[in-house]
Formats: C-alpha cells, structure tokens, sequence
C-alpha cells in the first residue's frame, strides 16, 4: 500500500532511538498517523515542529498497518507562532483538537483547508482570533455538532439574536430569552458574520464554542476532557484583553 498527500503535522512522538511516530493532517488521508525513520537527525528535526507543512509518502505492507512516512518539508510555521505568545497558543490547540477530535482516517477536506488557511495567518495576530473562532464554528460544523443561527428558536424572527441555547445549539433572541437570559450562552455578532469583532466579542464566542466542544463534542468520544491546549489558548487571549482593558482605563 502507498499514497502521497500534502499535509498538516500535529504531533511528533519520539518512537526508539532515532525514530518518531507523526501525527499529520492530511487533505485526501484525513488525520492519519506513521512511523518515520531518522526524525531525530540534526537535519530534519528541527523541521518536524506542529503546524509544518509536509509533502508526504506513506507506505504499508497492509492498510491498517501504522505504516511509515518519507517526508518532504514545504514550508514551516514555527517562525510566524513564536513572534506572538498567542499566536503560539492558537497554534497548539488548533493541533491538539485535531488530534482528540478527528476520527483517524476520515477524511474531511473542508475543514483541511479552513485549517490551512488559518495557520498561515499566524502571524497576523489583528485577524487570527476572530479567525480563529470561526475555526472553532467550522469544527463543530464539520463534527455533527454545527451551531443554528438562523432565527430565533423561540419566536422564528431572525432579529436581535444575541443568545445560543446551550441545550439546542440554535439562536434566542433578546425577547424569546425572557427569564431563560441568564441561562443562555452570548451570541456575539461576530459569530452571525456581520462585521470585525472586539476582543471581548471575540472572548464571549469562545466562550460558547468551547461550552459545545465540552460538553456537547467531547462526551461523544467518551467523556475525556479537552486538550489543555485549548484552555491555555484561552488564558492567553483573555490576560490579553484584560492587558488591553486595564491600558483602556488608565
């Protein structure tokens, strides 16, 4: 068995003594991982970081064998993370929800090429947030898990939707919320596609969809929590908006 694919590495796992086991993203092979032999060499391991761009030949005696990879570096993104602290976060939990999320071997071109997309602008650290979190939509979308704002659930008027059900997933508006408000989750108009955002617009659609990663997509693999990557992105992003605020005041 043999296939070449383009692909997104995620995680490298060092496997005997000069070996390493890759965890790639591919666009035509989905999430897939192989064994590849001479990875700790000074030559290419330093290339073998997450987000690189690899030209990738898989082999295997049998399909459902590991397999092992030759590979071809095509550009990296290490660079564009570490020039922003949050850049560097964003990246490592885009790579640790792929790994936890994605079936291996399902293939899911759209959200390969939304994923591309969104590490090269890694270092344009005005846009990647917002980006980001419409990253964050398209996973769920993708998933099984896709998020319905279109109208309200409750009165059908597409006006004025400022919640997310966090039982149903679908938009509430101000006046279908009534008691219930407090209980609903924020729906900023960044995640309706009207604009830019803030950061703290930014902030509340993380919020919500990370509430439907925990505990909507989550527990459908089992009950495991979510990578700490993705948290840790998270308190990043926020200590930068509290950062901003405090700057605002002063």
């Amino acid at each position: 068995m043999e296939w070449r694919d383009q692909g997104i590495l995620l995680g490298v796992r060092r496997h005997g003594e000069t070996s390493a086991i890759l965890e790639v993203f591919t666009e035509g092979h989905g999430r897939h991982v192989g064994v590849m032999r001479g990875a700790t060499s000074r030559k290419i391991a330093p290339v073998l970081q997450p987000g690189a761009q690899l030209d990738l030949t898989w082999r295997a005696r049998l399909d459902d064998h590991i397999g092992s990879y030759t590979v071809e570096p095509l550009r990296s993104r290490s660079v564009m993370a570490m020039a922003d602290r949050l850049s560097l976060a964003g990246l490592n939990a885009v790579a640790a929800l792929l790994m936890f999320l994605l079936p291996e071997r399902e293939v899911h071109w759209s959200l390969y090429r939304r994923t591309e997309a969104l590490l090269d602008i890694l270092d344009e650290v005005q846009v990647w947030p917002l980006a980001y979190l419409k990253w964050e939509m398209a996973l769920l979308e993708e998933l099984g898990f896709g998020l319905d704002l279109r109208k309200c659930a409750v009165t059908g008027s597409r006006d004025d939707l400022i919640y997310v059900s966090p039982r149903t997933g679908r938009a509430v508006s101000r006046q279908g919320a009534g008691d219930w408000a407090d209980r609903l989750l924020p729906l900023p108009l960044c995640m309706l596609g009207q604009g830019g955002a803030s950061d703290t617009e930014i902030a509340d659609g993380l919020r919500t969809t990370g509430y439907f990663l925990m505990n909507r997509l989550a527990p459908e693999l089992g009950h495991k929590p979510l990578p700490e990557a993705r948290q840790r992105f998270m308190d990043v992003f926020l200590r930068r908006l509290a950062q901003g605020q405090h700057q605002i005041d002063k």
